[in-house]
């Protein structure tokens, strides 16, 4: 084999098969006008052949963003909670972010997140890396299991 065969051949055994994610349904929305947190939410697909992991949000929206689920704490009780390891995103699967699950929660909210206005977020995965995703803000959209405005936001500064 000669040096330059090589070469391509190192290149393509060392090269990465990133997963292939898209961004679908996504909105994102504030329990109120005067909130000082909001969040998102979406489906992320992986078409990919590879298994990835959403790890970290970010936007200039806020002072801190983070990936976010709720635990059933007992006696009716919901407590939102940071998800420091991500959400996995399986190869040919999909994960949910939505509202009384799984979310991208945006707190110390620079300005109020306005109906029909446009919130932009870098997503960060394992494998495909970031991805800027321009989120609409529906606080409209009927509410799913539980309103994020009932939620327990102890511990995150609101």
């Amino acid at each position: 084999m000669n040096l330059k065969a090589m070469t391509l051949a190192a290149l393509v055994v060392a090269s990465p098969a990133f997963a292939e994610i898209k961004i679908v349904d996504a909105y994102a929305r504030a329990a109120s006008p005067s909130a000082k947190s909001g969040a998102a939410f979406m489906e992320i697909i992986n078409t990919g052949a590879e298994d990835d992991r959403l790890i970290a949000a970010a936007s200039e929206v806020a002072a801190r963003v983070e990936l976010h689920t709720h635990k059933d704490m007992g006696d009716g009780v919901m407590k939102m909670m940071e998800v420091e390891e991500g959400f996995a995103v399986p190869a040919g699967g999909h994960h949910m972010l939505a509202r009384g699950g799984d979310h991208v929660m945006m707190m110390g909210l620079t300005g109020p997140l306005e109906q029909g206005a446009t919130v932009t977020v870098t997503l960060t995965f394992e494998q495909a890396g970031e991805m800027v995703v321009e989120i609409p803000v529906d606080n409209e959209r009927m509410p799913g299991a539980m309103d994020h405005g009932e939620m327990d936001h102890s511990g995150h500064g609101n």
